[in-house]
């Protein structure tokens, strides 16, 4: 597996492009400036195969429409995050609100498996920052995009509509069963891994 992060956006959001297949690469939250992710990939030899979006806020998935228009990819988001991602209340300048994509894909669930491209992830349900807020595991390479559930000595925000402080506070539990060594790529800022968080950060 090759990865890069792309933070993007007035937030900072991190965008992550994973591949193994050049031609089936992984968009995780693209979260704004959907041409200069494709620029960047192009710059890359890579070509989309598939979108996910880990949680429904809008810094996360603003340009996820403009890779749909370019390469008619599946997007998968948590079924439970649907109604919050594209209600026309989930913007916030310069982020409009996000259309529902017509490659949307809301099936998978908790334990669930993402293959493509070479690459295989484990869904992760951890919901408490959003209803349908969701972690993907690449247990092969030791790998967890986390959206914002999990920060670098923090945690998600909870007091935006549908956040829920219990929920996420067993969400985390469920992070801190993975191996220490796991590296986990975060929705804003800097990577670290579980056993880093277990040891510093107060949420945990």
């Amino acid at each position: 597996m090759r990865y890069e992060i792309m933070p993007v956006g007035v937030y900072g959001a991190n965008c992550v492009i994973l591949w193994d297949d050049p031609a089936c690469a992984w968009v995780v939250d693209p979260g704004a400036r959907g041409a200069a992710i494709l620029g960047r990939m192009r710059n890359l030899s890579l070509r989309p195969g598939v979108v996910v979006l880990t949680h429904a806020h809008f810094d996360h998935i603003s340009a996820v429409n403009e890779i749909v228009a370019e390469f008619s990819v599946p997007v998968y988001l948590h079924a439970a995050d649907e109604a919050i991602a594209f209600s026309p209340l989930n913007a916030m300048p310069p982020y409009p609100a996000t259309s529902r994509p017509s490659t949307l894909v809301t099936d998978k669930a908790e334990g669930d498996t993402l293959a493509y491209g070479g690459l295989e992830a484990r869904i992760l349900h951890t919901p408490g920052h959003t209803p349908g807020g969701w972690c993907l595991l690449f247990e092969k390479d030791g790998l967890l995009v986390a959206g914002d559930t999990l920060f670098a000595g923090s945690v998600g925000r909870t007091d935006f509509p549908g956040g829920d402080g219990r929920q996420l506070a067993e969400s985390l539990k469920k992070l801190t069963a993975l191996p220490g060594e796991t590296q986990v790529i975060c929705g804003h800022g800097s990577m670290t891994t579980i056993e880093r968080e277990i040891r510093d950060n107060p949420y945990l």
